[in-house]
Order: C-alpha cells, then structure tokens, then sequence
C-alpha cells in the first residue's frame, strides 16, 4: 500500500498531467496540434519545456493523449448503445449512425480536432488501434447476442465486425468524410441517406433468412 507522502505526489503527477493535456487541447483548438510546439504549452502553463517533458517524453505523446481523450467519448458512448436494450438490428444502425455523426460534428465544428484525428488514423497513431478494437468488440457483442435472440444467422462475432467496419467505412473514417464533403460535394443529408442503405443492405445479409 503506498504511503500518504507517495499518493499525495502521484496526486499531484495526475494533476499536473491533466493540466498539461487541458492546455494542450486548447492551443490545439486554438491553432491547430500542428503548430502547437511543447514551448507554447509550457508559456502557457507558466512553466519551462523540460518540466512538460517530465510528465510526456515528446510533442508526439501529447497528441496522442488528447486523441485518446477525444475517441474515449466516442468509444463509450458506441458501447453504451451496444450494451443497452433494444433489438440487434436497431442498436447496430444506431452504433454506425452514432459514430459518422460524431466525425461528420468533428468536420463541421471542429476542423483543427478533426485534422488531428485523422492524421491519428491515416498514420496508424497507437491509440487507434486500441479504438478500433473497441468499436469492433462492442459490435461483435450486437452480433452475437443478435444470433442468440434469432434475429441474425449465425456468425463468426469478430468477423462479423470486422467486415461491417470496413463497409462503411466511407461513413466513419474522418478522412474519407472528409474527402467526401470536399470533392464529390456530398451534402450532410445525403452522406446519412447513403450510410443507411448501405446498412439495410449489411443488417438484411445478417438475417438468418437472407
């Protein structure tokens, strides 16, 4: 058991840490994480650089805690919704739908956040592969207890998952959003309109009498 002067300084560790990443992600709002320097956040802080690099040893570590904490929203919400009542298909529609709204809020709202999240996923940053592997966990859950309740065939869960993923992938990867909205013009209503045929066609191939 640690001792009270032990846990009073890790206190203050996580503390300082919090502090770190709060300022951290409001330059990044600010200015974007590309032009955010470590020295600008320890001005900011009243701090030198060296003291920062204490509690993250590079610029690289900071943005991947901020994109971490961005997604860890996403992520529990996506489970809730999995974890939660509701009929199989309902909860997979409402799962998908759920993550292309917070990326296409993420576009409209938030370009400086949004730019960094999918830098995070094309560059294959570590804290993706922890979300992903969530998202697809929390749909792999729906799919088996959908197979359970007779309301999919059976399934390989993690498969399962895993290809519904990359179906829609034009809907939930901020690039390809983004990339959407940019070059082929696609309105808001039309992007939602297009996920949800693409998963009457995916929630239809589940069925067991499809």
């Amino acid at each position: 058991m640690a001792s009270p002067a032990l846990a009073s300084q890790e206190d203050r560790a996580a503390a300082t840490r919090q502090r770190i990443l709060e300022v951290a992600e409001g330059l990044f709002r600010a200015i974007g994480y590309q032009k955010t320097a470590v020295a600008d956040i320890a001005r900011e802080l009243g701090m030198s650089p060296a003291n920062v690099y204490l509690f993250f040893p590079s610029k690289s570590a900071i943005n991947e805690a901020i994109t971490a904490r961005l997604l860890e929203g996403v992520a529990s919400d996506l489970e809730a919704i999995a974890d939660g009542p509701g009929a199989a298909p309902d909860r997979l529609r409402a799962m998908l739908r759920a993550l292309h709204a917070r990326h296409l809020a993420l576009f409209f709202s938030q370009k400086r956040m949004h730019d960094m999240v999918s830098a995070a996923m094309s560059e294959h940053w570590g804290v993706i592969s922890g979300f992903i592997a969530r998202i697809e966990a929390a749909m792999g859950r729906v799919i088996a207890d959908g197979a359970r309740r007779g309301e999919f065939a059976p399934i390989d869960p993690a498969e399962g998952a895993r290809m519904l993923k990359q179906a829609t992938l034009c809907w939930t990867h901020p690039v390809l959003i983004a990339d959407a909205m940019d070059k082929r013009q696609v309105e808001e209503a039309q992007m939602a309109g297009e996920l949800d045929g693409m998963l009457d066609l995916l929630i239809r191939g589940l069925r067991p009498d499809s």
